[in-house]
């Protein structure tokens, strides 16, 4: 399948910046739709194409997924620092949608990750219902935005110390506050040894409560490649069933 590796410049972060593209093989003339898929804290750009089998996974789909560098930035737009939310939601959904033969609106795109990337997922689509018809987060840092831990060292810098449990980053806020209208297509899943599940079940519960709908699944594992490697196809399936597509797994 054809593989690009994209350098653009964006204006949010004032700087270079790098995604790997993944466009369809003899799928005829498009327009497509596409995946943004987001990677976790520790990894970059070339995270999913190096760790998964991600390309494997999508042969025979007329998908076009794009992988972008997102920094340590937890698609935020930080108190003090880079401007990730901005830099992925309007500067990288603009160039894709100049370079490429994309079906460039709403029922057109969605979005997903892992981990740092599972949580950008979410609150991405939520901040911008007109964006994206479906989102998925796998083993995601869920409970960003409510409270500071000493394993996100970013945190502070990125929230600031005033903004927790109710700021603007905070997905139980979002959700709460999200158009019944617009709420996209939402999948969560975590693995039952991973960190993250309390939070992850916390999520859950709050979605449940608010009555929103949403597909909520805990699978045997940690929070490793071989946990995401696995359960990226189960995404895939959902994502295409918002996007028109037919995927077997």
């Amino acid at each position: 399948m054809p593989f690009c590796e994209l350098h653009y410049f964006s204006d949010a972060l004032q700087k270079q910046s790098a995604a790997h593209v993944i466009l369809p093989e003899c799928q005829g003339p498009g327009p497509f739709p596409a995946l943004y898929l987001l990677h976790g804290l520790s990894d970059d750009h070339t995270g999913w194409s190096r760790r998964t089998s991600i390309e494997r996974y999508v042969e025979g789909l007329p998908l076009i997924v794009v992988m972008p560098d997102g920094g340590r930035g937890f698609y935020c737009d930080a108190v003090e620092g880079y401007a990730y939310q901005t830099a992925i939601a309007r500067d990288l959904v603009n160039t894709i949608d100049t370079i490429f033969h994309t079906k460039a609106e709403r029922k057109g795109r969605c979005i997903g990750g892992l981990s740092m990337g599972g949580y950008g997922a979410i609150k991405l689509a939520l901040q911008y219902p007109d964006l994206f018809i479906s989102a998925h987060s796998h083993s995601g840092g869920l409970g960003f935005g409510r409270r500071l831990r000493a394993d996100w060292p970013e945190a502070k810098r990125i929230l600031g110390d005033k903004v927790l449990g109710g700021g603007p980053n905070d997905l139980h806020l979002l959700a709460a506050k999200a158009k019944r209208s617009k709420w996209p297509g939402v999948w969560i899943d975590c693995g039952t040894e991973d960190t993250l599940l309390k939070e992850n079940r916390a999520f859950h519960a709050h979605l449940k409560k608010l009555r929103l709908p949403h597909v909520y699944k805990e699978f045997p594992g940690g929070h490793d490649w071989a946990y995401w490697d696995r359960h990226i196809r189960d995404a895939l399936a959902f994502h295409a069933k918002h996007l028109g597509l037919k995927y077997r797994a």
